[in-house]
């Protein structure tokens, strides 16, 4: 739970775009385009249609005229080439003529309790042009600058679970569909693929007639959506403490499992061989301008070759797995370690698979603290969990060198330096740490035989702190083990650690506090879904 290695994680077979993937195919959803009102621009709507077994849900997409002096990756950006809302059964002309006055703006529109998401996409300034041009003139694009950029939209916000009016999870968690987390967030996403494939094939045949040509399907899999994140992500690891220990515990099961099988068949070997020389080819892919994940990049690339090497000596003869993982904690990365981690559930679907209905949190944050808990088994708990904390000197400018707050403008999570500006009194509660630490100072000065209801009456601000406590007693992963305003800190290890957990590649860090990401590259596209492609999309494959 320490940040070098959250920010290290990759994708599995639980990654919740890998888990969609796999339900729509086993469940044979029917895809549709209902409608696809543009002009040669691209300027229009169209909708989209998804039918589960038990429900119908749409993909209302608007395209807009957007001059390419106001593409931006900002969140306080106002317009976009594209905006999006998922709703929940199949829309009305009303309905589409209510979103296409509020989905276009985005945080400032109205939504009801039919909008399940929210979101907007940028065409890449770098590419969409080109593919528009070449298929318009009955040629296909060049392929070195479609694996450079691997996208030709990305979206810069996907805004689900009760965001800006729009229905809160809680409503549809009981639903199958949405039982595991973010299916709603992730299947939007899945449906903006295919409109931005039908989006820049139209304008093409707008431009060339005749003479214009589809974009060949094998490149056109290749290519995902973008994304953009920032700050506005890092903090949600630390809020939704209980769900985030399920993410991790989840994946922590799926390799115990994995670690405990005895001895490994001939095709289990050969698929995990296949996954591994096909995530060589992933990393090859994989360009960052990031000096620090290009080292990572380096790295890993270096790892995997380790990891081939060594597979004749770990893999023959008992526990192969185990062995496995445990030669890597002496010889990989952080990064190589936790490649290999996910690398080694590949054969393993029927004990890994199922763990995915465990991840998301049934009581939703809803955890009520126990008053009625002596201070002294509130000190043993903070001593246990939190431990690494009381350890740091809290009085040092660098430990605490940063501030987390809510900026006015968007309100979105912003970082700031404490001791250059004047932010102190915005600060959210986001150094659980630093606040244990406090806590456990004020409790020392208590008699151990009081009860938590009692302290929390004469010290109310460390409510916070003790309900995370009492949640970590029963979810061990519920808690970051760093430091989260020190000056050391970096945003990027939380941001990777979530898009890891939806399934996102090529990390792209611009910076300490965004990144660039791919969705879904590699993926089938509505129509050729079927349970022998759900699977291993996500590896590019190998060429001869």
């Amino acid at each position: 739970m320490r940040l070098a290695r959250l920010g290290s994680l990759h994708q599995s077979r639980l990654s919740f775009m890998r888990v969609l993937t796999r339900r729509m195919a086993r469940e044979n959803w029917k895809f549709s385009r209902t409608a696809f009102d543009m002009d040669e621009k691209g300027i229009g709507r169209a909708i989209y249609r998804v039918d589960c077994p038990q429900r119908t849900y749409s993909l209302v997409a608007f395209g807009h005229d957007l001059p390419d002096e106001m593409r931006s990756d900002r969140v306080i950006a106002e317009a976009w080439d594209a905006t999006f809302a998922l709703l929940d059964g199949v829309p009305d002309e009303t309905d589409v003529e209510r979103l296409e006055a509020n989905v276009p703006l985005q945080e400032a529109g109205r939504y009801s309790e039919r909008e399940l998401v929210v979101s907007r996409a940028n065409r890449s300034s770098r590419l969409w042009e080109h593919v528009a041009a070449a298929l318009a003139a009955g040629m296909q694009p060049d392929a070195e600058q479609l694996d450079a950029v691997g996208y030709l939209m990305r979206t810069t916000a996907v805004y689900g679970s009760g965001k800006f009016g729009a229905v809160d999870y809680a409503c549809v968690r009981e639903r199958p569909e949405f039982a595991a987390p973010f299916q709603a967030e992730m299947l939007i996403v899945y449906l903006i693929r295919a409109f931005v494939l039908d989006l820049v094939e139209h304008v093409a045949r707008c431009r060339g007639g005749k003479q214009a040509v589809p974009l060949d399907r094998d490149t056109a899999r290749k290519l995902g959506i973008g994304n953009a994140t920032g700050l506005g992500m890092a903090p949600f690891i630390v809020n939704h403490a209980a769900l985030f220990n399920n993410w991790i515990a989840a994946r922590e099961e799926a390799i115990r499992r994995v670690r405990s099988v005895p001895t490994a068949t001939e095709a289990e070997l050969a698929l995990f061989l296949d996954r591994l020389q096909r995530s060589e080819v992933m990393v090859r892919e994989w360009r960052s301008g990031h000096p620090v994940q290009r080292s990572k990049v380096e790295r890993l690339q270096l790892d995997l070759q380790l990891i081939k090497a060594r597979i004749e000596d770990c893999l023959i003869g008992d526990w192969p797995w185990d062995r496995l993982v445990e030669w890597s904690e002496a010889a990989l990365s952080e990064e190589g370690q936790e490649c290999l981690a996910s690398l080694i559930l590949e054969p393993y679907g029927t004990i890994v698979d199922e763990l995915s209905e465990g991840m998301a949190d049934p009581d939703d944050g809803g955890f009520r603290i126990d008053g009625s808990l002596s201070l002294a088994e509130t000190c043993r708990l903070l001593r246990g969990h939190y431990g690494w904390a009381l350890e740091i000197d809290w009085t040092a400018p660098e430990e605490t060198a940063r501030a987390w707050y809510i900026s006015e403008e968007k309100l979105e999570p912003r970082l700031g330096e404490r001791h250059e500006e004047d932010i102190a009194e915005f600060e959210q509660p986001l150094s659980p740490g630093r606040d244990a630490a406090r806590a456990y100072a004020d409790l020392e000065r208590w008699s151990p035989g009081e009860e938590v209801a009692a302290f929390l009456l004469k010290h109310p601000e460390h409510r916070h702190v003790i309900r995370r406590v009492q949640v970590c007693h029963t979810a061990p992963y519920a808690e970051i083990h760093d430091n989260t305003i020190s000056a050391s800190m970096l945003p990027i290890d939380m941001l990777r650690a979530k898009l890891s957990f939806f399934g996102a590649t090529h990390f792209d860090p611009k910076s300490d506090r965004w990144v660039r990401i791919r969705m879904y590259a590699g993926a089938p596209y509505p129509g050729e879904l079927d349970p022998g492609n759900c699977e291993d999309w996500i590896y590019p494959e190998v060429v001869a």
